[in-house]
């Protein structure tokens, strides 16, 4: 006769035992529950609930319709873009060929095959530090893709000295403006600050290549012909206006032209399934409501999902959808006070900077090598660094590279500045928050009772120049 010890099973005078942590359980334990319902007690605490300044600090409009269009002033001046890359080792290095849309000259151009061909034109060539790539003045022999490495744009001063006009980084292009041209020069010269890994494209080979593809040829015509005609300081379509003159001359006359294609931003969501077992809920309610304390803790992971959305999407996030003409790197790696006087002068009312607290803290040791003191912004009651009187508020959604570096967001905000806004909907059934609603889903077989907890936002950047990004943030110690 078998005994306790060895049986399979529990002997029948002795209570089954309770599940392990290891059990997959699909709702709030009863173990777990009676945490709440005993002794002195504090509410749940959650580690990963922030500040979350932008979703505070962004003015927010109800989208009635679910989608946001901004209408903007017909663009003639195509921006520009970043390629990429694929290395197989060594210098064993190709420029995606779809990615060479992003060229202002090539956007639009939509035959793959003729890109491939073309991607497969460039050559790889390595440069050392302190190697100037060409001069101003020089014919432009070249078109350069930059595959890595910190390129400085530099060019005579007034007063003989040299200027830093820009620095180009992986992704951007250098000669492509030249296209149309029929003897191009070279505007600055361009000199590498770090080693790096150049793609070069002969010009004499790039002119042969178009002259046997009529397709690519056309579509280069047609982008020169766009370049030239009339446009304002921003590349939109001109509105001839006269000024200064005097007696009864006939006045130009125009219109302001829109464009035909405007962007339009759906409501993006994040959502969950709630699930509370109905004995928690009956049961274990004293002193603190199971259901109201889970949706608590349940919202405020929704609420931090929502805010890495409108810094990282690659739809809508800050981080993907600044302009590229609105982007600058930092000149040595730490981000200086310089840096950021670049980054404040790219547009008029900025009105907040966004930054990982460990960039933040580096653009600090900035200053205190300089014997500089940032100044502070009094926001909601709370004392908030400030540079030029721009508060600089934390964020830990913007990522840290492994390489430890960041990036600073800088941003003009509202509707009336032409800045950028949030975009929610509010009055949908059963909202919670604005924008947030919870709704109850019925009670399976198993009594668990399930609520879909979902959060509609999206942003939307109005016009370009509305944010703005310093990238390669170092944010690492560098040695004294």
């Amino acid at each position: 006769m078998s005994t306790p010890d060895s049986a399979t099973g529990p002997a029948p005078d002795e209570p089954a035992p309770e599940p392990t942590a290891d059990a997959q359980l699909t709702s709030l334990s009863t173990r777990a529950a009676r945490q709440l319902a005993t002794t002195h007690k504090s509410e749940p605490q959650m580690q990963a609930i922030s500040s979350r300044w932008l979703l505070r600090m962004l003015p927010w409009v109800d989208v009635k319709g679910g989608a946001y269009r901004v209408n903007r002033r017909l663009q003639l001046r195509v921006g520009r873009g970043r390629v990429q890359f694929e290395q197989n080792g060594g210098n064993d290095v190709r420029v995606i060929p779809e990615t060479l849309t992003e060229l202002p000259v090539l956007r639009g151009y939509s035959d793959n095959g003729t890109l491939a061909e073309l991607s497969s034109l460039f050559q790889a060539r390595e440069v050392r530090a302190g190697q100037v790539v060409f001069e101003a003045g020089q014919p432009v022999t070249e078109a350069y893709l930059v595959v890595h490495g910190r390129f400085t744009r530099f060019t005579a001063g007034k007063y003989g000295g040299e200027e830093i006009v820009g620095v180009v980084s992986g992704g951007d292009q250098l000669g492509d403006e030249a296209v149309g041209q029929d003897d191009p020069l070279w505007l600055t010269s361009v000199r590498a600050e770090t080693s790096g890994v150049l793609l070069a494209l002969p010009w004499d080979t790039l002119r042969e290549f178009v002259g046997r593809v009529p397709s690519l040829a056309a579509h280069l015509e047609s982008y020169a012909a766009r370049q030239r005609l009339p446009m304002n300081r921003r590349g939109e379509a001109d509105l001839p206006v006269q000024a200064g003159h005097s007696g009864e001359p006939t006045l130009s006359a125009g219109f302001v032209d829109y464009e035909l294609s405007p962007r339009e931003y759906e409501l993006s969501l994040t959502q969950t399934v709630l699930k509370v077992h109905t004995r928690v809920a009956d049961l274990y309610n004293d002193p603190m409501n199971q259901t109201e304390q889970q949706l608590r803790l349940t919202v405020e992971e929704i609420r931090e999902r929502q805010e890495w959305e409108l810094v990282n999407n690659r739809e809508f996030g800050l981080l993907h959808n600044a302009d590229y003409s609105q982007r600058v790197s930092t000149f040595t790696g730490p981000p200086t006070p310089d840096d950021m006087d670049e980054l404040l002068s790219m547009r008029r009312k900025t009105k907040l900077f966004l930054a990982h607290p460990k960039a933040i803290a580096a653009f600090f040791r900035q200053c205190n090598r300089r014997g500089l003191m940032p100044g502070t912004a009094t926001v909601e009651g709370h004392e908030i660094p400030a540079w030029r009187g721009v508060p600089i508020f934390p964020c830990n959604k913007i990522p840290i590279s492994p390489q430890h570096t960041s990036s600073i967001i800088a941003l003009r905000t509202g509707e009336a500045d032409q800045g950028v806004v949030g975009l929610y909907r509010t009055g949908i059934p059963e909202e919670f928050q604005p924008g947030l609603n919870v709704r109850f889903m019925g009670i399976d077989a198993n009594s668990i009772i399930r609520y879909l907890v979902t959060a509609y936002y999206s942003m939307a950047v109005l016009v370009p120049d509305a944010a703005g990004v310093l990238e390669n943030v170092q944010v690492g110690r560098t040695a004294e």
